[in-house]
């Protein structure tokens, strides 16, 4: 769904946002969209271009220095926020997975990270309970429930995370690099988790650099340039197979190769340690 098609109340609407952080250039310059319920959007962009400051603004961390971000139909501001008709509704729906699971993960056990959203909301002991045991179920990690946070590995550290985002029973995600320091078997159990909430419905906006994971986190691509504005809005296919698009924001990059007399070049995705050798 691009942004022409979206009807009725878009989750998101961005008109002409800027960011800057104070004694810093611009990391977010001019940009708009707008996401409706149920999409599947990742940002796309080379480290640097804006991707997590989008989020952050997306959840309403920071609010932007010019132009306007709403969220359900109401403009995204310090004061809305802290308004009880809205700030608590925001709070609940929307939820961010930091890059970083240790940034994210404060309490002792298990139990008690994925404890703690629902009882600064005042609910019910049995309905938190409940929410506690639904979601370890959910993500398959019951088997964690009373192990100490620091005492995971990686990949169930993100899914803890996750999970104590679930617990709250939100509609958005906002994921930050998600599959970022995952080995290939604890990506595709996240992406598999991802993928079946999704499909129950969830909305869910991926800040990514990976061009190897795209298909698997969104069908619509946000592109970010390296001048922190938006230079593409499409299907993932149309966006991959867009080969100046990618050069342009940096996300894959042209080796010369010289064969003879002759010099050429091949596009290559901008991957650190990148090797490209030819067979003799």
């Amino acid at each position: 769904m691009t942004d022409r098609e979206i009807g009725g109340t878009p989750i998101f609407e961005v008109e002409g946002a800027h960011y800057a952080y104070p004694g810093y250039p611009e990391c977010v310059s001019g940009v708009s969209f707008r996401i409706g319920p149920g999409e599947r959007v990742a940002l796309l962009g080379a480290n640097g271009s804006g991707k997590s400051t989008l989020l952050n603004l997306l959840d309403g961390l920071f609010s932007p220095c010019s132009g306007r971000i709403a969220a359900f139909g109401k403009t995204l501001t310090e004061e809305a926020l802290e308004t009880s008709d809205f700030g608590p509704r925001f709070r609940k729906e929307v939820a961010l997975l930091f890059q970083n699971s240790d940034a994210q993960l404060f309490c002792p056990s298990v139990e008690e990270e994925l404890a703690f959203g629902p009882l600064q909301m005042r609910w019910a002991d049995d309905e938190v309970r409940r929410r506690i045991s639904d979601t370890l179920e959910l993500l398959e990690i019951a088997h964690l429930r009373h192990r100490t946070t620091q005492a995971l590995s990686a990949g169930e550290k993100k899914r803890v995370a996750l999970a104590s985002l679930l617990a709250m029973g939100p509609s958005v995600l906002l994921l930050d690099e998600p599959t970022a320091g995952l080995d290939p078997r604890s990506q595709a159990v996240l992406l598999d988790i991802l993928d079946g909430l999704h499909e129950a419905g969830l909305t869910l906006v991926t800040a990514t650099h990976d061009l190897t994971v795209l298909p698997h986190l969104a069908d619509r691509v946000l592109v970010l340039g390296e001048d922190h504005r938006l230079k593409g809005d499409g299907a993932v296919e149309a966006v991959l197979s867009d080969t100046a698009l990618l050069l342009e924001v940096n996300l894959i990059h042209a080796h010369s190769h010289r064969h003879g007399a002759l010099l050429h070049s091949h596009p290559h995705q901008h991957v650190v340690g990148h090797e490209h050798g030819h067979e003799e």
